[in-house]
């Protein structure tokens, strides 16, 4: 089939890694990079690209062969750039966040579903081989029922001038949480903890509490200020648990078939049924061979594939919508104290 002809507007931090990936994968045909410094775009696609620059917008737009468009620009522009490309016809793949504002994600949302194409958000730790197998193994019961899930994402820096660490470094976790979790589970409420020691002005060590639909918690944990990077997430199941290491790359998951069962009910007081009740069941671990893969290009074939198919793409609209609503719910659950705000109050 005819390659899907694509434009990527943005040629700053991460325009040219979708350039890049844009030209290594064969279903997409990549025709325009567009920036308001055309000369830093003809230095992204070098001196023998085919490939047009401009700093025109509307020439993007107007050009018949392009199919597709994808933003890499400041979030405050996604939403009039992502907007215009789906009146012209486009899909349109955006970075996170998929907008600024949630009442421009819901319009976004609607829109490209009013025209029947594929709006994409840009999570791109969904695409990792280690995420794809978390989804597979969630998705296909070998962890059994979701007991619980732990993140932590702690490093020193960098400190955002603009946004506190949870609206800087949660949203990998959260759209991590909504790829993983079976469709029946939800997020339904969120409590958020932000505290300051260096005078920033903004939160730089975050703590989010997130309650599940089926009364099970998952927890984040995001930090600047610490002298070691930790990038994990546990996700205990009701027949096995599943640790993901990101910073150990000969072993980044290890699934263990180890956990607490609960036996039948028995004729006898309520503290001897409480100890009588509970066992340990202690098996093996497996280490699960992954595919090294760079997680960009998956998702580059991913969009390729959705709009070839006519479908949802994983990370679609309203996924980017369920992270940024749950982040408002954080900002909102900052500013009482830590309360657990309801998302379906927000959405």
């Amino acid at each position: 089939m005819k390659p899907i002809g694509l434009a990527v507007v943005g040629a700053g931090y991460w325009g040219p890694n979708l350039v890049r990936n844009a030209m290594a994968t064969p279903a997409l045909d990549l025709r325009w990079l567009c920036d308001l410094d055309e000369d830093r775009a003809r230095r992204v696609l070098g001196r023998y690209s085919t490939v047009g620059a401009t700093d025109s917008y509307d020439t993007v737009l107007g050009d018949p062969s392009v199919d597709a468009v994808a933003v890499a620009t400041p979030a405050a522009s996604h939403f009039p750039l992502a907007m215009a490309a789906l009146d012209a016809g486009k899909h349109v793949l955006v970075e996170k966040p998929l907008t600024s504002a949630l009442a421009d994600a819901h319009k976004l949302v609607q829109a490209a579903e009013d025209r029947g194409l594929v709006l994409m958000c840009d999570h791109t730790y969904c695409y990792t081989s280690a995420v794809q197998e978390l989804h597979r193994l969630v998705h296909g019961g070998e962890l059994g029922h979701v007991h619980f899930v732990d993140s932590v994402r702690i490093n020193l820096g960098l400190v955002q001038p603009d946004v506190d660490v949870l609206w800087d470094l949660a949203p990998h976790d959260l759209s991590i949480l909504d790829y993983v979790l079976p469709e029946d589970v939800s997020v339904v409420a969120v409590a958020a903890h932000g505290a300051d020691p260096i005078g920033h002005g903004r939160a730089c060590v975050g703590y989010l509490s997130l309650r599940l639909s089926t009364g099970a918690m998952a927890h984040v944990h995001v930090n600047w200020l610490s002298p070691i990077k930790i990038r994990t997430m546990v996700i205990g199941g009701s027949q096995r648990t599943v640790v993901w290491d990101d910073m150990n790359p000969s072993q980044r998951l290890a699934i263990y078939d180890r956990g607490v069962e609960l036996g039948p009910p028995q004729q006898m007081d309520a503290e001897d049924r409480k100890q009588t009740l509970i066992s340990y069941r202690t098996g093996d671990m497996v280490a699960p061979a992954l595919r090294e893969q760079e997680a960009l290009r998956v998702m580059m074939g991913e969009f390729a594939a959705a709009i070839r198919d006519g479908r949802s793409p994983a990370t679609d609209g309203r996924a980017g919508l369920r992270v940024m609503t749950q982040l408002e719910a954080t900002a909102r659950s900052l500013a009482a104290g830590g309360a657990f705000v309801s998302v379906e109050d927000i959405a």
